[in-house]
């Protein structure tokens, strides 16, 4: 899913839920021998959550520790998104990168009997059965990006695409070196024991195969932290004195690659990053450094959550579709931000 370019966040929301004044435009662009028809249209947009208030709903958010720019930004989606909700009471919890104690916020959760659940697990697989004990006690659970091993532990599912973020990367990177003979691209990707990292070096490697030009002559996995970026990034400058582009895995990482290829003097090869840090954007639209471009992984997936959520607990459907039920998952769309369209992206990027 691509949300608009406006900042707006009810121009966003409107996207994800619709309105009843959508509803009714369509009903009136109806002639006069459809009146059933917009009769229709009127009943399912009365069943579409809005903006307008509606019965209360009491959410609880529970996710991971914000020790990364990235899921910082998934709490303050989260928490401005609940804000605009007159209807909405938001119950976060700190967030753990331990297991057992975030399970154990969930719990509490649970006891408190919130209406919904937002859960952004630190392990998927490890939290499945909280999520499960959630459901069975009916209390939906919205399972934010990292997925439960069961689709029985949550209703809904909404997330990032990792394989289509590092096939987005690599279609990027083909369409800039199609003209090159030769061409060499190198890879930072972040920590290879979790399946998004090798979702996304499978999307790179697909789309690399559409240019046979183009080969892959290193990657170092590195760890997601600024630190780990720069030593990998010194690593493989060292490793190959030669390439034309490198595709960096993760925004909070890339400063730190960044740093290593300044202190290297390299500005030989363009460099693609991943996220949507405020500070890549930054640097894209200024011009002046190796890198030209970033694949969203949008954070905005948080506040998307709890318009579901929202959703879910008044019982309502999704605007614009003709189910009256919210889908089971929605896959996020990764979007490659450059140059041209960076003042479009520039209001979704994070610190």
């Amino acid at each position: 899913m691509r949300y608009p370019t406006s900042s707006s966040p009810t121009s966003r929301r409107n996207l994800l839920l619709g309105t009843a004044a959508a509803g009714a435009l369509f009903a009136a662009g109806c002639t006069s021998n459809e009146n059933n028809d917009s009769d229709e249209n009127s009943k399912q947009a009365a069943n579409t959550a809005n903006d307008k208030p509606g019965k209360a709903v009491t959410v609880g958010f529970a996710g991971p520790q914000a020790d990364h720019g990235w899921l910082n930004a998934i709490n303050e989606q989260a928490k401005r998104r609940a804000k605009e909700y007159k209807d909405v009471t938001l119950e976060i919890t700190e967030g753990s990168n331990d297991t057992a104690q975030q399970i154990g916020q969930i719990e509490t959760l649970i006891n408190k009997k919130v209406d919904v659940l937002v859960i952004l697990p630190a392990d998927g697989k490890a939290l499945t059965q909280v999520g499960l004990k959630a459901m069975r006690a009916g209390i939906p659970v919205v399972n934010l990006d990292r997925v439960f091993a069961s689709p029985q532990a949550y209703r809904c599912w909404i997330g990032g695409d990792n394989y289509g973020m590092g096939f987005n990367a690599g279609q990027y990177i083909g369409e800039q070196l199609k003209g090159k003979k030769n061409a060499k691209v190198i890879e930072l990707a972040g920590i290879d024991n979790l399946e998004l990292t090798r979702q996304r070096t499978a999307g790179f490697n697909d789309a690399l195969k559409n240019y046979p030009n183009i080969k892959k002559v290193g990657r170092q996995a590195a760890e997601f932290t600024v630190e780990s970026g720069q030593s990998k990034m010194a690593q493989l400058l060292q490793a190959h004195s030669d390439f034309d582009a490198l595709w960096n895995h993760d925004d909070d990482q890339g400063v730190g690659a960044e740093r290593a290829i300044k202190q290297a003097g390299r500005d030989d090869f363009l460099m693609v990053g991943g996220a949507g840090a405020k500070h890549a954007m930054d640097a894209i639209k200024a011009g002046n450094t190796v890198l030209k471009a970033t694949v969203l992984y949008p954070p905005t997936m948080a506040a998307s959550a709890i318009d579901l959520a929202r959703a879910l607990g008044q019982g309502k459907g999704v605007g614009g579709l003709a189910e009256l039920e919210i889908p089971a998952s929605l896959t996020l769309y990764s979007a490659v931000v450059t140059k041209d369209n960076v003042d479009e992206y520039l209001p979704t990027g994070f610190s």
